[in-house]
């Protein structure tokens, strides 16, 4: 480009002291310091030199509009990766969680059986029983993935606190429809540990992308937001982390 202009500024200078040899050319021609075919070859090279600046100031700014376009296109694909690479991870971390909600449902359709077994045996434990049922019935009313992953913690804080106090009846855990249930539920826990894994290493990799540049610039611009992952409630991991009770 710095070359390109160089030339243009010498051309212009040229074709400028050439237009000015023309524009004395009638008094030239008065004092007969030139003849015709002088003047003839003046303006022609004139001319030219017009024509030279023209067509360098076309073939220039055709140059400089094909590279501002280059640069538009390649920002805008730029962009629209970027965009594109946001929504796909926001689908991954909903399709995990669509593996999750299959195997809440399950647990949702076992408690009512668990609550019903567990009040023939344990009629004290009214308010915990009352606790789960009311944390049921509000996972299976929330819709967001957000308002899930809260409500179905608070059933899993209900879950343990019930399985805390349940360790004072040992004829309802010698029941075996109770023992069934127990299993059947651990079991769903077991495959929910399992989808949780994968639902929050979406959600981190979701999380990384709006946090960081550049496109965190597009995630504030489309509404892209850190997402909440699914975390082991603290009433569930401490019962997981405790250690067995051993008595001689």
């Amino acid at each position: 480009m710095c070359i390109v202009t160089l030339r243009l500024a010498k051309l212009v200078f040229i074709s400028e002291l050439a237009i000015k040899m023309c524009e004395n050319i009638p008094f030239l021609l008065q004092k007969g310091h030139i003849n015709v075919h002088k003047t003839r070859k003046i303006c022609i090279f004139a001319l030219r030199k017009f024509i030279k600046i023209t067509n360098l100031i076309i073939h220039t700014t055709m140059i400089a509009l094909i590279v501002i376009i280059a640069i538009v296109v390649i920002l805008a694909i730029w962009c629209v990766s970027i965009y594109n690479n946001l929504v796909r991870m926001r689908n991954n971390r909903e399709n995990a969680f669509a593996n999750i909600d299959v195997q809440l449902k399950q647990r949702h359709d076992l408690i009512p059986q668990l609550v019903a077994t567990v009040k023939g045996y344990a009629a004290h434990e009214k308010s915990v029983l009352e606790n789960v049922t009311a944390a049921r019935a509000a996972a299976m009313n929330a819709s967001s993935i957000n308002d899930k992953i809260q409500a179905e913690n608070q059933l899993s804080s209900a879950l343990a606190g019930l399985k805390v106090s349940l360790e004072a009846y040992p004829d309802l855990k010698a029941n075996q429809n109770f023992l069934q249930l127990q299993g059947e539920i651990s079991d769903i826990e077991n495959k929910l540990a399992a989808s949780r894994r994968f639902f929050n290493s979406a959600t981190k990799e979701l999380n990384n992308a709006v946090q960081t540049f550049p496109s965190n610039i597009f995630a504030n611009m489309f509404g892209f937001h850190t997402e909440p992952m699914f975390e082991v409630p603290k009433e569930e991991r401490a019962a997981i982390e405790k250690a067995p009770e051993i008595s001689f």
